[in-house]
């Protein structure tokens, strides 16, 4: 996920994107960002020790992504969201058919990996069995392997961060309406 928000906010500063733009971003339900966020993180942090902490981890990881799919589709209108939530739908789904994400080994070795595939709570070995394979993290980039859901989510957030930090200031910072002729003297 951090690589994602890396990507789209490296693709919006190349296109001209000004950092103190951030600061203007408005998302309808931004807050569920973070919750999606962490869930994630506390996924990784589940006990190992419980027969349940798979199902438990995986739980949290699709609410995670339920989070990430409301954040999406309420703020569909702004450019890019709907692709992001498409790359979101698409990691939602094969994760939840095959209880976590289907990492292609092969893939990990031209990534740089040795093979042996270190799975948390999140991911499990691709194998003949795994449902929907081409969803899976199969796309290896120095370093890591991603799926073609991280693709677009990537794409999505960089439309929409390099549209975002492209706008000029507005009058009013964050949206606050004035009375036209307001400001003038009586």
């Amino acid at each position: 996920m951090l690589f994602v928000l890396g990507v789209g906010l490296v693709v919006a500063l190349i296109r001209g994107g000004k950092l103190r733009n951030l600061s203007e971003l408005h998302l309808r339900a931004g807050w569920l960002l973070f919750v999606g966020f962490g869930l994630q993180i506390g996924a990784e942090f589940v006990p190992d020790t419980e027969s349940w902490s798979g199902t438990a981890s995986i739980g949290l990881i699709l609410a995670s992504y339920v989070a990430l799919l409301i954040v999406a589709w309420v703020n569909r209108a702004l450019r890019g969201m709907w692709l992001a939530g498409l790359g979101v739908a698409m990691n939602f789904t094969v994760i939840s058919l095959n209880g976590g994400m289907p990492v292609s080994r092969e893939a990990s070795i031209l990534a740089g990996g040795s093979g042996n595939l270190t799975l948390d709570a999140k991911h499990t070995l691709l194998d003949v069995d795994s449902v929907l394979p081409f969803l899976a993290d199969i796309i290896p980039v120095p370093g890591s392997v991603i799926s073609l859901g991280d693709v677009l989510l990537a794409i999505g957030f960089a439309v929409y961060l390099s549209y975002e930090l492209r706008q000029g200031p507005t009058l009013f910072r964050h949206k606050i309406t004035g009375e036209p002729g307001s400001a003038r003297r009586t």
